[in-house]
């Protein structure tokens, strides 16, 4: 996020795009609902009728996957009728006579033809945007998880800049990461290109600090993503997995596809604090702790870095995640590993880390800090790029609309697309040992619209058969037009209904990200069951 998610009370104007923000970021949800009862305006972009469109004052509902036409066409609208902050572009970017010029790519009659939106209402989305200000950007894994992903969110880039909406308080581009420490697994170098804090491995200097800074040879190329582990394993290509609290079996796309690559491994370890479906498969399982069990630092969607601490004894033989990597590796031989403490390790990312170059535990038991906080004078970033950009100059980038990989046709002819519920979480291996949470939702439903169901002779509460070019799994049907004809949506916390199983491996050529938000299916009714 380029700006703190208390400031989004403030905003004049939220554009929330690819999110269900009330079910998979509540507490952010019920902020943003705070802005709408002060008059502050709401644009939701979205295909399904989620619950913040009941707080909007435009709803547009775009076929899935059409997002980089919609944000283009919008940006076109606020060109032609000079509603850009032409200061802030003169002053703060560039390229932007070929951004201005791709523009032409989307005249609005096929942008509404693409999006299913209509003009009007694209423009009118424009004007509001570009006019009410400060106006901040949300978005989540509906922008992300597509075959085109880069390109949705250097769209939304394109249009933050192109109104002056970067680096001031209550805008900004602000993505809501996916679970509570994703953004620090990322900032501590869990890519397969960069170490910590984002330097490049491929950087001749970066290589030769922490070749120096952990007295081991480097190697300068990156790694692979997830999804191209799991095709390596498949191949041959890569014979053994450490994994640790991760459960791809369930998580990642065509989940067929990574069960057997996870069964052709030669060695598979698993740390994790429960036997997950994953875990099922392993070698050896470690026993790790959840965060009530241990202490360590947690970074929010914010940059927000803040402590943990434990609770609870730990159980059994269960140990903390950095404990058991550091005995592991002093087994092996390794050097470096003799810590004591979590203290000790954020000592050692101060040292190596310049964007966390000043955050340490002693400053942490007053509150957090949002990084980049280079040394422990410096009060932390709640806002970035206020003066300049990271690259210097904000780049605006000429796009093109990509349809999805996969589309509908004859054969299968709805649209999948998935998400999550406000009552479980993730894969569900905490969530669903939680009794009041499966009383709120204990099974998987797959939501169709009423004008399908009726097409296809399936009542409320049947038992459907859904197919995709990749497996085949049951779920009840809910009714409901939350979900628009021909689309229809599952979550992916049960196992007993897998939907990453249909779910397409199809990546994004840059992030490597799958397109989970998009597949072809067809819909079959099994048996008569209860209603829903």
């Amino acid at each position: 996020m380029t700006n703190s998610i208390g400031e989004l009370k403030d905003a004049a104007c939220i554009l929330a795009i690819g999110s269900n923000t009330t079910a998979a970021h509540p507490v952010i949800g019920f902020i943003v609902k705070q802005a709408t009862r002060k008059g502050n305006k709401l644009i939701v972009a979205n295909p399904r009728e989620i619950e913040l469109v009941r707080y909007a004052d435009i709803w547009l509902q775009q076929n899935p996957g059409s997002d980089v036409a919609l944000l283009m066409g919008m940006a076109r609208v606020i060109v032609a009728e000079g509603l850009l902050d032409q200061a802030f572009i003169e002053q703060r970017g560039e390229n932007f006579a070929a951004f201005r010029e791709s523009l032409k790519d989307f005249d609005l009659d096929s942008v509404a033809q693409i999006t299913g939106v209509p003009v009007a209402k694209i423009v009118e989305a424009a004007r509001l945007y570009a006019t009410t200000r400060p106006a901040s950007i949300i978005y989540a894994m509906g922008i992300t998880q597509h075959s085109h992903g880069t390109d949705n969110v250097m769209a939304i880039a394109n249009l933050a800049m192109l109104t002056g909406n970067v680096g001031k308080p209550s805008s900004g581009v602000n993505p809501l990461r996916g679970q509570n420490n994703v953004q620090g697994a990322c900032d501590m170098g869990a890519l397969p290109n960069v170490y910590s804090g984002y330097q490049a491995v491929s950087n001749p200097a970066v290589k030769a600090k922490f070749e120096s800074a952990w007295g081991v040879t480097l190697d300068d190329k990156p790694g692979l993503t997830l999804t191209e582990i799991m095709d390596a394993a498949h191949q041959g290509k890569i014979k053994a997995v450490y994994l640790i609290g991760e459960n791809p079996v369930l998580s990642d796309p065509d989940a067929s596809h990574v069960r057997k690559a996870l069964e052709k491994l030669d060695f598979l370890v698993v740390q994790d604090i429960f036997l997950t479906e994953t875990a099922q498969l392993a070698d050896v399982i470690l026993p790790g702790v959840s965060f009530a069990e241990k202490e360590g630092t947690f970074t929010n969607t914010e940059r927000r870095v803040q402590r943990v601490r434990q609770a609870l004894a730990p159980v059994g033989e269960a140990r903390s995640d950095w404990w058991i990597a550091c005995e592991i590796a002093r087994r092996m031989g390794g050097k470096g590993f003799d810590f004591a403490s979590p203290a000790q390790i954020m000592a050692e990312i101060a040292r190596v880390t310049p964007s966390y170059g000043g955050i340490t535990y002693d400053r942490l038991e007053t509150g957090g800090l949002t990084w980049p906080c280079p040394d422990e004078k410096h009060p932390g970033t709640p806002i970035l790029h206020t003066a300049q950009f990271t690259r210097g100059k904000g780049q605006f980038l000429p796009l093109k609309y990509k349809p999805p990989q996969e589309l509908p046709d004859a054969e299968y002819p709805l649209i999948l697309t998935t998400g999550r519920s406000l009552f479980q979480f993730h894969t569900g291996t905490m969530s669903r040992k939680v009794g009041g949470l499966n009383k709120f939702m204990g099974e998987e439903l797959v939501e169709i619209n009423p004008a399908d169901a009726a097409a296809l002779g399936i009542a409320d509460g049947d038992t459907v058969r859904i197919t995709s070019r990749r497996d085949t799994v049951a779920a009840r049907a809910k009714l409901t037009a939350t979900t628009p004809p021909g689309v229809v949506f599952m979550t992916f916390h049960f196992a007993e209904s897998p939907a990453n199983r249909l779910t397409s491996p199809a990546l994004d050529p840059v992030a490597k990200i799958p397109e989970l938000k998009v597949c072809a299916v067809r819909v079959e009714k099994l048996k008569q069951s209860v209603a829903v």
